[in-house]
Parts: structure tokens; C-alpha cells; sequence
């Protein structure tokens, strides 16, 4: 049977192009993006940047150690430590580094650090000079030496004198004298050295960390960016070769189908010479593995070559670190091959089988009858992976709804929700087609009904044209949709807690200084509640230590700022012995807990109000416990009788060269939810580009094997009468409504996976719009309009002889 597998090929090559290409592809693709996720996890870290020209760096131990039955157990400290200053003394010549808030009114973002550390990464005079007093600095971007400049540091903003100009490091630097920078920031941060390390140890003992090598890069400020960037990448990659794995073993698999359909003769003639069901099986998956064989050595041979362009592109697109060395392995190769070729074999099992149950009595048919579409293996696939899908949505919506804003979760409900609506699409293409078919035949002329007649009469074909179709549009429509209404619900929980009319936001990292927020608190006719992130540790089960997120706040004008749910208890009970917890804590009502503070220390905490499920901190404690956190926001109230523009106008006099803004409530959800969506959909366009090309491939391969079988019934049009322009219109008009049919089915899938994540999200946040972006839909559903009519309409013009007469 193998032999005649290969004359098979040899013969209709043409029905299995598409399998081939969609093969290559999906093995082209998995190693490029195997490359891709191995690059992302084998990359070596950046080389050390904060501290490159220093062999020796001795600094704080900022990880938070608690003694438990079976062991240690460590979390990095939310407040840093610092280093003892008597170590200074030990060691002469030492730089002693200073990392604090600092930064040039309306410039970059800055930090800022004692002249003496300028050489550590080093960092160069480019013009002017060093600081040399209290009131002159120098910068590394944003002035030029000479200018008098503003400078926001964590007590407020002072004007200095630029004294000289660096070269640019790991960050922007506002370098001060030593003695400034002292005073601006009490806390050592590191000391530099020229020895040993062996030394350096032996002197420090237990008391600090000291590295060398890499372990320096722990200390760069893009330290955690990187391993964001990393892990952004690793996880697109991850998600673009599931759907890629998905759709090959669709298009595979309706392709495969689709060829047994048209072949159904040949093998009855095959049964009635003598062959078995099992031997045409194994025909069947003989071609399989012929095609898988070819295409996934193709693919995975060329895939690695795109690895370097992916990786430029994601990293353009914000999704990948810059520094990521494309991997050399073989291993994603030869995983891509595997891969394929399962593919194939999944993807044909069900062709297989059909195939193996034509009977030889079908040999002597006279006229090509579409056999029945839904077997009952495809329905029992289909309906079982419905339900499966309905089941999943059910149980998160009632269990779990949370569960619905994460991708991991609603992803794999996606697919088996479009998997199903292709195993299930034959049951509706008739009466979808009779719908869209009514318009059509009311057309002038007999065209507009040989179009819906052909549609109507061919309903697996037009269900296997459809297929791509769906599988594309439904992607497209419901990741981006699911992502909107997802970005929307975290926004509405985001926003929707807070009262205050207007709110001042920093306009970098570092926070809201405190000179600043005195001097919001003196704008007339305004309340001022200030928010600081913080930290507190506890044991759980006396096994780990786990990190919770606190937020630090005044108590007495909290619920004025913001609408707190509490199911127990007072927050007018909140003091700096007492805490608020939420439900993932599980502790009751005036129940007592050991605790370990932002800076390591230890205290006792009685829990005096317990927050609602959709609180939006997980804790609230007093500012007495934010140590020298800056305040990440400040809320605005208006006092009874207060003018709004009044308090606007003192709020922006307020902030003015204080790297800080105020906004309306209004404008700050909208910018929100403006910044998720940019960032969201980023990766899902990526993956929808994937989408794209298997689309383009399934819908030409498809509409090429169907023009063949229909040449001779092109040409029984010319006989009756039909011009050449008249049967390409018809050519055109069927590959139009056939899309529009998978269009259609496509928003039906759409329209429930939607409806099931809004479900959940009502439960979650309360109502949010049905949203669907329509723009990128709408560029996917021209597309496939495009390839269905240009996959049509070039063979027809490309058919000789009787098919069209001239």
C-alpha cells in the first residue's frame, strides 16, 4: 500500500499542497519559536552594569530569614536595610554608594548617587566638572553644564547649579558631593572595593553579601525589567505555538477529510479489486506520513532561520529583551519533526477511518453524492467537546470567576469551543447557507441562483471551505474581544472604588515627594488621602514566609477617598498596632498575628476589619509602617462647598515642577484602561499574524482541490449558455458566500465564548460592556475574503478546453 500511497502523490499532488504547506509551516514555526523560548531561557544575564568597573561590591543582606520546624525560610525585604557605616572605617578607599530618589524637574528618569560612585560603571565628565558644594550637581541627560536646574529627591525640590556633564549609564544619574548625597539619604547602600574578595569576606563575616562576577548584575536597576521582558517572551512564544500546534491539527485534519470526501470512487475501486478497510487505512496514512515526513524536515530545517527576525520583532514590539542571544541548539529542530509528524498522523486519523468504511458497491455510482457530513464519531467528538467547554466556563463562572481575567484559563476554553464548532459545522451550513442564500438568489439573472444552489448542494464542501475561515475569524474576534472586556473588568475594579474627585499621580517611579504632598494638603477646599505601598510578612502553616502587598493610608480620611468593602469589623479601628486584612488571609475577626514588618522588624497585629472579596488592597496598615516609601498616589475629596476649577487649578500650581500631575478620576480610568489595551493586544496580534498564514494556506488548498472536481461543471454552464465573465461572477459570488458562511459560524463561536467570559466578569466586577475591537477583526475577515476569492477565481481562469470554451 505504501507504493500506492507514493503514485497517489505522484498523481494528485496538487490535493495535498496545502497539507504540505501547512505542515512545513507548523514545523517551520515550532522551531523558530522553540528557538525563540530557548534563546528566552539559555540567554546568560546581562553582564553587570551598576557596578561593571568594581571586581568587589559589599552590600546589605536584604532577605528577610525566619526560623521554621523544617528549616529557614527567606523573602526579600520590601524595605532596605543598609549597610552598617562602621564598615566604611574598615576598609580606606572604599566608594560608599548611595541609590535615592532623584530627579531633574520635567526630565528623565533619574536616581541619585555621590559623585565618588560615578566611576563604578564607570561613568565619565563629558563636559564641565565634578560637584564641588551643596548646591551643584552633575548629570548624566536633561541639562548642559552651566544651568541652574530643579531637582525632586524624596523631601522636595531644590535648585542647583550643573557643574558638569556624565556619559550615560545603566540609568539616569543626578550625581551630588558626597557629603549631599549623604545627608539626602542617611541609608549605605553599597561599598565598592579594590581587594580581595577573600579579604573583603573574611572581614565582613555574616554581617553583608558580598559579590563578584555576575552576582554584581543583582544589584543593576534594570534587574527586574529583564526578567519581566524574559518571561514576556517565553510566555507569547508559548502561547503562538499552542495555537500553532491547534490550527495545524485542524487545517490537517479538514484537509485530510476533505480529500477523502473527493476520492470516495477510487477507493471502492481499491475495495473491489480485492483490498481491505485496513489496508486503505494504512494507504491513507501512508500518504500522511509521506507529506509529514517531507514538510517537517522542510519546516524544521529553515524554522531556526527566523529566529533572529522573531526575536528583533518582539523585542520592537516591547515583548523581548534586547540582550537575548539566539540559542543554537538542535533541539527545537527535532522536537519541530516530532511534531509535525504527530500532527499529521492526529489529523488524519479521522480521514483514516472513513476512508476504511467506503464500500466497494460505491465504485459503480453514476453521479458524485455528497456522502453524509456528520458521522457518528463527529458528532459524539463534537458534542462531547461542547459540552466539555460549556462545563468549563459553568464552573469558573459560579467557582472561580476570577479565574476567567487569566489567559491560561480561558485560552484552552477558546479552542475547544472552535474545535467543536468545526466538528460541528456541517449541521449548520445548510440552514446558515439557505439564510445567506435568499438575498443572493433575488439577484438579476440565473447567477445568484446557481451560486446558492451550488452552496446549498455541496454542504461538506462548503462546511471544509468555512473551516479556516472559522477557525480564524473566531480567534481573532474572541481573543481580542475577551481581552477588551477583560482590560475593561480590571480597570471598573481598578477605578471603581474610588471616590475622590481628583487624583495626584508621580510621573516617574519614585513616588510623590514629601514636600509636595504638604503642599497638597495646604490647597483650600481639598481633603488629601495618601496611598504607599508597603509590605508584611507572615509565616503560613509555620512552614513559609510569604510576602503580602499592604497599603499604607491615613484611616481617618481613608473611606472618604476611597469605598472600602468590609464584611467585619471598623477601619476606624485601625491604628498602628491593628491591621485590615482581606479574605485571602483567612484570619478572623480580633484574631492576634505575629508579623515581620516592610524593614525585617518584628510586631504583633490584631485584625480590626475584614475587607471584602473585591477590595482593592490586600491589606490596609497605618503610614507608620511605609518606613521611607514615598506615597505612590494621593486622592483628592472636595470639602462641601469647595470649587472644583478652584481645587483643579491649586492642584496643578501644586505639582508644578514637582514631576507629578492631577488628574480627574475620569482621565485616570481612561488612561488606565487605554495603557492595558496597548499592552494586551500586542501579543495577541502576534499570534493572530500565525492565525493568518494557516488561513491562507487552508482556504487556497481547499478551494484548489474543489476546482478540479469542478471543471466539468463550469463547462456544463458555457454549454447552456453562460458567458466566460458569467461563470467567473459565479465563481466569485460562491467563494464569497462561502466565507461569509464561515464568517458567520465564526461569530456564533465568538458569541458564546463571550457570552460565558462577560458571565464570569459580572459576577466578578458587575456589568462591562460586549466589546469587540471590530477594526482587526474586520482586517482578518477582508483577508479571508481576499484569499477565497482569489483561491476561486485564478484556477477558473486557468481552466482549458471544455471547462470554459472561448
Amino acid at each position: 500500500m505504501l507504493r500506492i500511497a507514493w503514485s497517489t502523490l505522484s498523481t494528485r499532488w496538487l490535493s495535498f499542497v496545502g497539507t504540505f504547506a501547512a505542515l512545513a509551516l507548523g514545523a517551520a514555526l515550532i522551531a523558530a519559536l522553540g528557538q525563540v523560548l530557548a534563546s528566552g531561557i539559555t540567554s546568560p544575564d546581562r553582564a553587570p552594569q551598576r557596578y561593571a568597573a568594581v571586581p568587589v561590591v559589599v552590600v546589605p543582606d536584604d532577605q528577610l530569614t525566619v526560623d521554621t520546624w523544617q528549616g529557614g525560610s527567606s523573602a526579600p525585604l520590601a524595605e532596605p536595610r543598609g549597610l552598617d557605616p562602621a564598615l566604611v572605617a574598615r576598609f580606606p578607599g572604599a566608594v560608599a554608594d548611595r541609590v535615592f530618589p532623584a530627579q531633574l524637574a520635567g526630565g528623565p528618569a533619574a536616581v541619585g548617587r555621590p559623585w565618588s560612585a560615578a566611576r563604578l560603571a564607570p561613568q565619565k565628565l563629558i563636559s564641565g566638572r565634578a560637584p564641588a558644594a551643596d548646591d551643584e550637581i552633575a548629570v548624566s541627560a536633561g541639562a548642559r553644564a552651566g544651568d541652574r536646574v530643579k531637582v525632586i529627591t524624596g523631601d522636595g525640590a531644590r535648585t542647583y547649579k550643573v557643574a558638569g556633564v556624565t556619559s550615560a549609564g545603566p540609568q539616569g544619574t543626578v550625581f551630588f558631593t558626597d557629603a549631599r548625597a549623604a545627608r539626602l539619604s542617611p541609608r549605605l547602600d553599597a561599598l565598592a572595593l579594590w581587594r580581595p574578595a577573600a579579604e573583603v569576606r573574611a572581614t565582613v563575616g555574616d554581617a553583608a553579601r558580598v559579590l563578584t562576577g555576575q552576582d554584581r548584575a543583582l544589584l543593576d536597576p534594570s534587574r527586574a525589567a529583564d526578567e519581566r521582558a524574559r518571561n514576556n517572551a517565553v510566555t507569547i512564544v508559548g502561547i503562538a505555538g499552542g495555537f500553532a500546534a491547534f490550527v495545524a491539527v485542524f487545517v490537517v485534519s479538514s484537509t485530510f477529510a476533505f480529500a477523502v470526501g473527493q476520492r470516495r470512487r477510487e477507493f471502492a475501486l481499491l475495495r473491489t479489486t480485492g483490498a481491505t478497510a485496513g489496508q486503505v487505512r494504512r494507504m491513507v496514512y501512508g500518504e500522511a506520513a509521506l507529506v509529514a515526513l517531507a514538510a517537517s524536515a522542510l519546516g524544521a530545517a529553515l524554522g531556526p532561520l527566523a529566529t533572529r527576525p522573531l526575536l528583533d520583532r518582539l523585542t520592537a514590539l516591547g515583548m523581548a529583551p534586547a540582550w537575548l542571544v539566539p540559542s543554537t541548539s538542535s533541539v527545537p529542530s527535532f522536537v519541530a519533526f516530532g511534531t509535525g509528524v504527530l500532527v499529521a498522523m492526529l489529523g488524519v486519523a479521522v480521514a483514516a477511518g472513513r476512508a476504511g468504511r467506503v464500500r466497494p458497491a460505491e465504485a459503480l455510482r453514476e453521479s458524485a453524492v455528497e456522502p453524509r457530513a456528520m458521522t457518528l464519531p463527529r458528532w459524539v467528538a463534537g458534542l462531547g467537546l461542547l459540552v466539555t467547554a460549556l462545563v468549563s466556563m459553568a464552573v469558573n463562572t459560579i467557582g472561580d470567576p476570577a479565574s476567567a481575567t487569566n489567559n491560561k484559563t480561558f485560552m484552552p476554553i477558546v479552542m475547544l469551543l472552535i474545535a467543536a464548532a468545526g466538528l460541528l459545522a456541517p449541521v449548520f451550513v445548510r440552514p446558515v447557507t439557505r439564510l445567506l442564500a435568499g438575498p443572493v438568489e433575488r439577484l438579476r439573472g440565473a447567477g445568484g441562483t446557481v451560486v446558492a444552489a451550488g452552496a446549498v448542494a455541496s454542504a461538506r464542501r462548503t462546511a471544509a471551505t468555512a473551516a479556516p475561515v472559522l477557525v480564524t475569524v473566531a480567534l481573532a474576534a474572541t481573543l481580542l474581544g475577551g481581552a477588551a472586556m477583560t482590560d475593561a473588568t480590571k480597570t471598573a475594579m481598578e477605578t471603581a472604588p474610588v471616590r475622590a474627585d481628583f487624583l495626584v499621580l508621580p510621573d516617574g517611579p519614585a513616588g510623590l515627594d514629601r514636600q509636595l504632598v504638604e503642599r497638597l494638603r495646604a490647597v483650600p477646599g481639598a481633603e488629601i488621602t495618601t496611598a504607599t505601598a508597603t509590605s508584611v510578612y507572615t509565616l503560613e502553616g509555620r512552614t513559609k514566609l510569604i510576602r503580602r502587598p499592604a497599603e499604607a493610608v491615613d484611616p481617618a480620611a481613608l473611606t472618604s477617598a476611597l469605598s472600602v468593602p468590609v464584611t467585619a469589623g471598623s477601619l476606624s479601628d485601625l491604628r498602628d498596632d491593628t491591621i485590615a486584612v482581606s479574605p485571602t488571609w483567612e484570619l478572623g475577626l480580633g484574631r492576634t498575628v505575629r508579623m515581620w514588618r516592610a524593614d525585617g522588624s518584628r510586631a504583633t497585629f490584631k485584625v480590626v476589619a475584614l475587607l471584602g472579596a473585591d477590595s482593592a488592597a490586600d491589606s490596609y496598615v497605618t503610614p507608620a509602617h511605609a518606613f521611607s516609601a514615598l506615597p505612590s498616589t494621593a486622592y483628592v475629596t472636595l470639602r462641601p462647598g469647595a470649587s472644583a476649577p478652584a481645587v483643579r487649578a491649586a492642584l496643578v500650581a501644586a505639582t508644578r515642577g514637582h514631576n507629578a500631575h492631577a488628574v480627574t478620576k475620569a482621565d485616570w480610568s481612561g488612561d488606565s484602561a487605554s495603557r492595558r489595551n496597548s499592552a494586551s493586544r500586542l501579543g495577541l496580534l502576534a499570534v493572530l499574524a500565525i492565525m493568518l498564514g494557516y488561513t491562507a494556506i487552508a482556504l487556497v488548498n481547499t478551494l484548489l482541490m474543489a476546482a478540479s472536481d469542478r471543471a466539468a461543471e463550469r463547462g456544463g454552464l458555457r454549454l447552456l449558455g453562460a458567458t466566460r465573465a458569467q461563470v467567473l461572477r459565479f465563481v466569485m459570488g460562491e467563494a464569497l458566500l462561502v466565507v461569509t458562511v464561515g464568517m458567520v459560524l465564526a461569530l456564533g463561536a465568538t458569541a458564546v465564548s463571550l457570552l460565558g467570559l462577560w458571565t464570569a466578569l459580572l459576577r466578578l466586577a458587575g456589568p462591562v460592556a460586549f466589546e469587540v475591537p471590530w477594526q482587526p477583526v474586520a482586517g482578518v475577515v477582508a483577508a479571508c475574503f481576499v484569499l477565497g476569492v482569489a483561491a476561486s477565481v485564478v484556477p477558473a481562469i486557468r481552466t482549458r478546453g471544455a471547462a470554459i470554451p472561448r
